[in-house]
């Protein structure tokens, strides 16, 4: 299987001063396109030993500090963060032939933050959050269900549901940030934003 991709060339002189201005203008018209789920990307971490693990997250929060994502700080992904803070970040926009690819470290947000969060996200997944200990062992689904009908018992629609105290945030501070873009014969468009000190030197990679 094989996609020829036709595209728009991807120049130096037409990209932003710095990465979070480059990728705030893509995400918008990828999000204007109405590409499905324009926030979900690929989060790879690994633990101190090298050993890889991704997984698919919701991009929520941006700006020029960094990407936020959040999790239970105990599953494997928050695991890995606390023992090796150092993630890639994808965004993979095949419909569009486009991909964002981010390096950099994690590092857990404020406990205002999360709150102010947790707050905006529906009743069901707050009770959600609480009843899921992510990336452990469950004996089956059932019991996952009966957690949350305990939960949805105990904190009603009326209630407010507390911040679990193992949930919250991530960000990730950027030190390299590459847009690809796709071409046909396979000469893709790759420009790359290295961080260095406070200023961004950008480089183009070979396809």
């Amino acid at each position: 299987m094989r996609e020829h991709y036709r595209s728009e060339a991807l120049s130096e002189a037409k990209l932003a001063a710095e990465p979070m201005g480059q990728f705030d203008h893509w995400f918008k018209e990828v999000a204007r396109g109405g590409l499905h789920e324009p926030n979900a990307m690929i989060v790879a971490t690994a633990t101190p030993e090298g050993r890889p693990s991704s997984r698919t997250v919701l991009l929520k929060q941006y700006d020029g500090r960094g990407f936020v994502f959040f999790t239970n700080y105990a599953s494997r992904k928050g695991r890995e963060i606390e023992a090796n803070p150092y993630v890639s970040l994808l965004f993979p926009w095949h419909q569009i032939a486009r991909q964002v690819i981010v390096t950099g470290k994690a590092a857990r947000i404020g406990r205002d933050e999360t709150a102010a969060y947790f707050r905006t996200r529906p009743h069901g997944s707050q009770l959600g959050a609480w009843a899921s200990a992510q990336s452990s062992v469950i004996a089956s689904r059932e019991e996952l269900l009966a957690r949350y009908e305990e939960l949805a018992a105990r904190y009603p629609e009326t209630e407010r549901v507390p911040v679990p105290p193992d949930w919250g945030g991530y960000r990730v501070a950027p030190e390299t940030v590459e847009f690809w873009q796709g071409h046909e014969n396979r000469l893709h468009d790759r420009l790359r934003y290295v961080a260095e000190g406070s200023a961004w030197r950008v480089e183009r990679l070979c396809p």
